[in-house]
């Protein structure tokens, strides 16, 4: 062995062992004639001595030794001088007497510092991610989504839950974000799929007697990326048989205060058990269905004091069946023009055509873009309802509903993070439930499931699906936490008669139904149990629970925001022989096709 002892273990209990060490070098320090290195790895650091006086072979070494090189060293642990403890380090009571020194590999001049916590550019550092990897920061990342995903094991196994593999290579049935498609040698012009989520192979599962059954799952899709999305990612996918929704809902939440207290004990769950909002108060309260709780703000809606105003775009916009309803930003009823200017431009990206604001100063004062249409009546009406004081900023949007959640629910973030409300120490989970069973798709003028072709709707919902199928609700539920969905279930369909009835709705043709799922259909007429589950995005929960902004930091080898890996430079061309044995030839897009 290379090393006795790791670099974070050694104590002063330890003092006068002789010890080997290996690792990088973190610093290196002349004081006097003698050497210090702070030596690195996995486990933590150690400060490690060396003296010409007592090893003069090994500190003459030292002197050509720079940062991130790979040493052995072998030597006697000693206490620290008085008053030369370092307390911010594990180690910081001892030092290490080098008597041997080993160089095992040097390192070229890492493209960024290594040893400090400094902003780098994101490509730079995915490019060198092995680097990267060597940050204190993303160590911890990496060793944080261990333990998560270690708990989620140890927690499920106990409660009687078999972890199965279920295939990578299926078959692709186009629905939700684009499938990654992969061709066969073998059956030339036919091709697999990676799988979106391995939704009907857990079905499957459950009807195959299996009852409850996990799986840290690898899920691919071919789909815009942003913070919170790669084209890969892992889920915590999990089935149940015999359950309703509070069964399955229950197990969860219990799962994540457990995971919490055990994993991140410093965070703070802000509600237990977690609040559960319907859908539609969701988007009332706070313009979306993955709404954060730490801060208030709500929405407010004031369209039936709007129209009483006379504003022009007020009544355009109830005319056209939309709504006015604003936010109460309080404590920046001082902000200037040229700052409310700035929020209007930015709601402006979300479809808002303006912002209407009433600013109540901290000196009292007045001042708005349609107040002269305000009697005193109304404008006291407003502030009523607005729990308007001095000092607050309420903004307003009038538009088509949609428009108006949409801008809303982004600007109450946007406005929190300005005011320092989103404490990354607090975790607001919350349920949200009673969502629409399908959405009317206008354009292809039909019903889509809102959330896949499995889910079941509410049992005496049923009946609407043939009269009135928008006021149909399903048996999903999504779980929130701190402005992200982070897991979606649903109770699934489990009848053969039910399944083609939903495919008939969506408009789904009897042919292409069999085609695409007709191994599905014939399970279910084989005694399949009331089944459902949820599957939880590890990547998100590690995400927040690290404090980080985007999932990418929370991932070994992620892609960058253009789904590139730019450490392996993938994806890239193949050669032509390949292409040959899998019958494929490429066609490159013409110039407008790529505009």
């Amino acid at each position: 062995m290379y090393k006795t002892h790791t670099c974070g273990e050694l104590r002063l209990t330890d003092d006068g062992k002789i010890v080997k060490l290996a690792g990088w070098v973190h610093r290196r320090r002349d004081h006097g004639g003698v050497t210090f290195i702070d030596l690195r790895d996995r486990f933590g650091l150690v400060q490690i001595v060396l003296n010409p006086e007592i090893s003069p072979e090994a500190h003459q070494l030292a002197e050509s030794i720079r940062m991130e090189w790979v040493i052995q060293v072998e030597g006697v642990v000693r206490k620290r001088p008085e008053g030369a403890e370092n307390p911010n380090l594990s180690t910081g009571e001892i030092e290490v007497e080098v008597h041997k020194l080993n160089v095992l590999n040097p390192a070229k001049i890492p493209p960024f510092l290594i040893n400090k916590d400094e902003e780098a550019d994101e490509n730079t550092r995915l490019k060198y991610r092995y680097l990267d990897l060597r940050r204190e920061k993303m160590r911890n990342n990496i060793e944080l989504r261990h333990r998560v995903v270690k708990f989620i094991r140890d927690y499920l196994d106990q409660r009687g839950f078999l972890e199965i593999e279920t295939p990578i290579l299926f078959k692709t049935t186009p629905e939700g974000a684009r499938d990654y498609l992969v061709p066969s040698r073998v059956h030339p012009g036919e091709f697999y799929a990676l799988p979106q989520s391995p939704q009907q192979l857990k079905q499957l599962l459950m009807v195959a007697g299996v009852e409850r059954y996990f799986q840290i799952a690898r899920c691919f899709r071919d789909e815009d990326q942003r913070g919170d999305r790669q084209p890969e990612f892992t889920q915590l996918d999990l089935e149940m048989s015999f359950v309703e929704r509070e069964d399955v809902m229950n197990l969860i939440e219990d799962l994540f205060i457990q995971l919490v207290k055990e994993v991140v004990p410093q965070k703070r769950i802000l509600k237990i058990p977690f609040p559960r909002l319907k859908y539609q108060e969701a988007m009332d309260r706070f313009g979306k269905d993955n709404p954060d709780l730490r801060f208030g703000m709500e929405l407010v809606n004031i369209s039936d004091l709007a129209q009483q105003s006379g504003f022009s775009v007020f009544d355009q916009a109830i005319l056209n069946g939309g709504s006015v309803r604003g936010i109460n930003a309080k404590g920046l009823g001082d902000y200037t023009r040229k700052q409310i200017d700035e929020l209007t431009e930015f709601v402006k990206q979300f479809g808002a055509k303006g912002l209407a604001y009433i600013a109540y100063t901290s000196a009292g004062e007045i001042r708005s873009t349609f107040a002269k249409f305000l009697s005193p009546q109304l404008q006291q009406a407003i502030f009523d309802r607005m729990q308007a004081e001095k000092g607050d900023l309420l903004l307003f949007v009038a538009d088509k509903v949609e428009i108006v959640y949409e801008t809303l629910g982004r600007l109450r973030v946007f406005l929190a993070e300005k005011l320092n409300l989103l404490d990354p120490n607090v975790l607001a989970f919350c349920w949200v439930i009673d969502f629409p069973y399908v959405v009317w798709n206008e354009e292809e003028k039909r019903w889509d499931p809102s959330h896949h072709l499995f889910t079941s709707p509410m049992p005496e919902d049923i009946p609407l699906l043939d009269i009135d199928p928008g006021k149909a609700r399903g048996q999903q539920y999504d779980l929130v936490l701190n402005n992200y969905e982070i897991g979606g279930g649903s109770i699934r369909i489990h009848d053969r008669q039910l399944q083609e009835k939903v495919f008939k709705l969506i408009g789904l043709d009897p042919d292409v139904a069999r085609e695409r799922f007709g191994h599905m259909l014939e399970a279910f007429e084989y005694g399949t149990p009331p089944h459902g589950g949820i599957a939880p995005g590890i990547d998100r929960i590690c995400m927040i629970l690290a404090g980080e902004p985007n999932i990418r930091e929370v991932i070994a080898f992620p892609k960058n925001q253009a789904a590139r890996d730019v450490m392996a430079d993938a994806p890239s061309p193949v050669e032509e022989k390949q292409l040959e044995e899998l019958h494929i030839r490429v066609v490159y897009p013409t110039d407008s096709q790529k505009s």
